[in-house]
């Protein structure tokens, strides 16, 4: 079968299953987050809040490069199907979670299924269609990502407050079992024209092993050991050997996940700092801004996931601004990408000044504010990537600058956990808890209690009077303690995006490529180049 005999109906089924299967990746990414105040509420473990992301992040980001390289040898077909089924076994077990420890678990099988989906779905549209038509239906198909940033949190807030947070995983089921069906009996096994491609599993293997034991210390420092420890100090010394022998590898790999030639130039190496220093610090307003707006301003889990809707807009809508004019403007990148840190660190200040008493309008407005500064990074991050790669190297340029969007969040996402708990546990030891009764001391030191609004309320209801004073002062101080956590997080953030002003400086504008035949520079793909289906 040859891919012009795929058309009509078929053709439109086949493009349906593969947003369906980009929808289920991309709502879950948005709509956890929303849930996430309740689901710690529940399953208690503040100290675990940035894992059920970062689990995620981690097991997506490893298996990206491997996903590729199998379904070259085996056709994208059967492990689309994998990937589909393995984020729905993770999906159905995350919705039974019982315990923070199985939630972890089981999105990190999620992040195994949600990684081959990504994959597979840039590839099949690489396969599909010619370069010339193929940025249009990358388009399509891609649109799902800002459908899904705007509906993911308020479907996740009207889920956690009319049903139960578990149906927020309940619900991708429907979505996968339609998106198997179609491509079980539409989707034509492709698989790549050069069928000697090499899976590049040691590259793989030393990414792992650079990335758990440095998590592991951020999670474990300031709060299970201190950070001077033997432990914490073990385990990020093994992160940093296991970081050399990952060069040392790829180095000497036939297809690397990222070519080492990429930092030579600097046009390529700035880029993607830049891509993962602004989706580090994008991260921590989608973690924590929904339970700020929970926890410490008392609104609904509908009315936080509300909260990010206006960000997303304000970065999509500055997003496209910059993609149009890159077209023959690429040589101002670098004034844009200043612009974007200045803006991202104006709204990342913004956001750690607020207090209990921050209306939701200003959370908004500062949301406003970041947003269209991460927005201007996005296009410009793979524009320049790939203007600067060689052409045959296009298709890594891309997954290596998506590598490090991810690799950005998921590192950022754990410092923002650690920072956030070790906060908390500083705070909570110099509460002052004078005239409380003994009795309810503990309950006040804990995050769970504190943003539970009900709970809450019947703990102050059932004070005695003349020691409701005392009780009242003390509530007002432990949220302080949580606010307090939260300005950490996004102070660190702010430094990390005058860090991105600097590193701006030196950010390297590649000329434009202009290509008359094969993949075109603007290709989003991560995957391989265009194959055929099987006969």
């Amino acid at each position: 079968m040859k891919t012009e005999n795929i058309h009509g109906t078929r053709l439109v089924l086949i493009i349906v299953s593969l947003m369906a299967s980009l929808l289920l990746a991309a709502l879950d990414s948005t709509i956890v987050g929303t849930a996430m105040k309740t689901i710690i509420n529940e399953l208690h473990g503040m100290e675990h809040y940035a894992w059920p992301f970062t689990i995620y992040m981690l097991c997506s980001t490893v298996v990206i490069p491997i996903s590729g390289g199998l379904a070259d040898i085996f056709g994208r077909k059967p492990i689309f199907l994998i990937g589909i089924f393995t984020f729905l076994v993770g999906s159905v077990f995350c919705g039974l979670s019982q315990s923070m420890l199985w939630l972890i678990l089981f999105r990190g099988v999620q992040g195994l299924g949600g990684g081959i989906l990504t994959t597979s779905v840039f590839t099949v549209v690489a396969d599909l269609f010619p370069p010339q038509q193929r940025g249009k239906y990358m388009g399509i198909v891609t649109s799902v990502f800002g459908l899904s940033s705007i509906i993911g949190p308020l479907i996740g807030g009207l889920i956690t407050d009319y049903m139960s947070w578990r149906w927020i995983f309940y619900i991708n089921i429907p979505i996968g079992v339609a998106a198997l069906v179609l491509i079980v009996l539409f989707m034509p096994n492709f698989k790549a024209q050069n069928e000697s491609s090499k899976v590049d599993y040691p590259g793989a293997l030393f990414i792992v092993l650079t990335l758990v034991p440095m998590l592991l210390a951020f999670s474990f420092a300031g709060t299970t050991y201190a950070w001077g420890s033997v432990q914490i100090i073990g385990m990020f010394a093994l992160s940093a050997v296991m970081l050399v022998l990952f060069v040392v590898v790829e180095s000497r790999s036939e297809n690397p996940i990222i070519p080492m030639t990429f930092f030579k130039d600097r046009a390529i190496w700035v880029t993607l700092l830049v891509a993962f220093l602004s989706n580090a610090v994008m991260y921590a307003a989608i973690m924590y801004i929904p339970y700020f707006v929970q926890g410490i301003l008392g609104t609904s889990a509908t009315t936080s996931g509300a909260v990010t809707v206006p960000m997303t807009i304000a970065l999509m809508v500055t997003s496209n601004f910059i993609g149009i004019l890159a077209t023959n403007k690429s040589n101002l990148f670098r004034f844009f990408t200043v612009l974007a840190f200045a803006a991202s660190a104006a709204g990342l200040l913004l956001l750690s000044r607020m207090t209990v008493a921050t209306t939701y309008m200003t959370v908004i407005i500062n949301m406003v504010i970041l947003g269209g500064g991460i927005g201007l990074t996005m296009p410009i991050a793979n524009i320049n990537v790939q203007n600067a790669a060689p052409i045959e190297q296009l298709a890594a340029a891309t997954g290596a600058t998506q590598f490090f969007r991810t690799i950005g969040s998921t590192i950022g996402s754990a410092i923002f956990g650690t920072i956030m708990t070790s906060s908390i546990a500083r705070g909570f030891m110099s509460l002052d808890l004078t005239g409380v009764p003994a009795g309810i001391q503990s309950a006040l030191k804990d995050p769970q209690m504190i943003t539970n609004k009900e709970a809450l309320g019947q703990l102050v209801s059932q004070t005695p009077p003349e020691q409701a004073g005392a009780v009242g002062a003390a509530v007002d101080g432990a949220k302080n303690v949580l606010l307090g956590g939260i300005h950490d997080v996004f102070l660190f953030c702010t430094i990390v995006a005058v860090a991105g002003i600097v590193l701006s400086v030196f950010f390297k504008s590649a000329p434009m490529k202009i290509i008359h035949a094969g993949r075109p520079s603007g290709d989003a793909s991560p995957g391989p180049a265009p194959g055929a289906p099987e006969n």
